[in-house]
């Protein structure tokens, strides 16, 4: 049974123009380890819960794309928004979707902005999630940007973190939240 005196922090990941290694890495963490960071209380009396990872995640289809929305929906300015990998933008977006809706794909671009507008932080982990990195280098035909660009483009002001490093080693990511829980987001 949920104890009602820990505060839940969802958390939704998005994998854009990634490799997965930023994934790979923080999923390598030791101490504290994996389980303890997404299972166990981090601090007392706070709880990260992933309620979206599209490589960690056991389901697959309209299932995790609507449970990510319903956590969305139902914890709108409470959840946090991990982007992986830089967001592809030319062509509307059709560098890059992620799930469909009446057999079209949807755009990254729609999940960052949509998620990103609404969630408590943003955290923008890698270089290519950061800085633009290998996707975002010359040529680019996909338009890949970093998260602080994207987001002045489309004037979204959520809070936004950056955890460069490719890949970030897991404890400037584990570090950074347990920062955020503890102090919350300074402004």
């Amino acid at each position: 049974m949920k104890d009602p005196k820990v505060e839940e922090y969802p958390i939704l990941w998005l994998q854009c123009a990634t490799c997965t290694g930023c994934s790979v890495s923080v999923l390598n963490t030791e101490r504290p380890s994996i389980k303890n960071l997404l299972i166990d209380e981090m601090l007392p009396g706070k709880h990260l819960n992933l309620r979206y990872h599209a490589t960690v995640m056991a389901g697959a289809g309209d299932a995790v794309i609507e449970e990510m929305r319903k956590v969305a929906q139902a914890k709108e300015g409470g959840y946090i928004l991990v982007v992986e990998g830089a967001i592809p933008t030319a062509a509307e977006g059709e560098y890059g979707a992620i799930g469909e809706e009446g057999e079209k794909p949807i755009p990254m671009t729609a999940w960052v902005e949509s998620l990103g507008r609404d969630a408590l932080a943003v955290i923008a982990l890698g270089t290519c999630a950061a800085f633009g990195g290998i996707p975002g280098g010359s040529p680019n035909p996909s338009g890949a940007q970093s998260v602080e660009k994207f987001f002045k483009s489309r004037n979204i002001a959520t809070p936004l973190i950056n955890i460069p490093g490719c890949p970030p080693h897991p404890d400037w990511f584990v570090g950074t939240v347990a920062r955020v829980l503890i102090s919350g987001l300074l402004r």
